[in-house]
């Protein structure tokens, strides 16, 4: 497995999966909807698959002294590899917003999302989305991934229009506090959004192993 996931992330990827986590610093941006991010980090992912399916990567892949099952295990842990890291460059940005640019103008009077624990934990939810409607989709087939894709581009963009409508509704203006920093509604909300995040990428994973099984390469 060791090997396989350093063959993604060396052979595999296109650059673009890397340049695109510094899509994670639009978390500074203000009057912008800085989850659009997310999808960004998602869409580099998405170009590596693109470069692996006309390089018959994943033929290639089963055709080494490998189970067929890790070549899914790689194609996802490579993926959580990326997530990962513009998620911890993305926490560490609201860091900064929630304390050193807390009271900073353009943020307190900013009327889109803010960047803190919540904006956190929408974040791992688009990545969720990913990881089920792109990577699940993908191995139904282990080749066709234009239509897994689109149907992620909208569900996660209708997931975007709803959370940055939230913190407009009444009672709910809490969700874009500036300095939440110590506020445990936040906190738990990105504690659950984790939790959904590693359980349904774990099940992604374990039914995406049955499904690519299944596909006659």
């Amino acid at each position: 497995m060791k090997n396989l996931l350093t063959k993604e992330l060396r052979l595999t990827a296109t650059i673009l999966s890397y340049l695109f986590i510094l899509f994670a610093v639009m978390t500074l941006i203000p009057g912008y909807p800085i989850l659009v991010g997310a999808f960004f980090i998602c869409l580099g992912i998405f170009y590596s698959f693109q470069l692996g399916r006309e390089n018959n990567d994943i033929l290639f892949t089963v055709l080494l002294p490998v189970e067929k099952s890790d070549a899914v295990r790689a194609k996802y842990l490579f993926t959580v590899f990326i997530q990962t890291a513009g998620f911890v460059l993305a926490f560490i940005l609201t860091i900064i917003r929630m304390t050193a640019l807390s009271k900073a103008p353009v943020y307190m009077t900013n009327p889109m999302m803010n960047a803190n624990p919540a904006y956190l934990g929408w974040m791992l939810i688009v990545f969720t989305l990913f990881n089920t409607v792109f990577l699940g989709g993908f191995f139904k087939t282990a080749f066709n991934f234009g239509k897994p894709f689109v149907l992620f581009c909208i569900i996660s963009f209708i997931w975007i229009a709803i959370v940055e409508t939230l913190h407009h509704i009444p009672g709910l203006t809490w969700l874009n506090d500036t300095a939440a920093l110590t506020d445990g509604r936040h906190w738990a909300i990105l504690a659950v959004c984790l939790i959904i995040y590693v359980l349904v990428t774990w099940l992604s994973c374990k039914k995406s192993i049955k499904r690519f099984d299944e596909v006659d390469l």
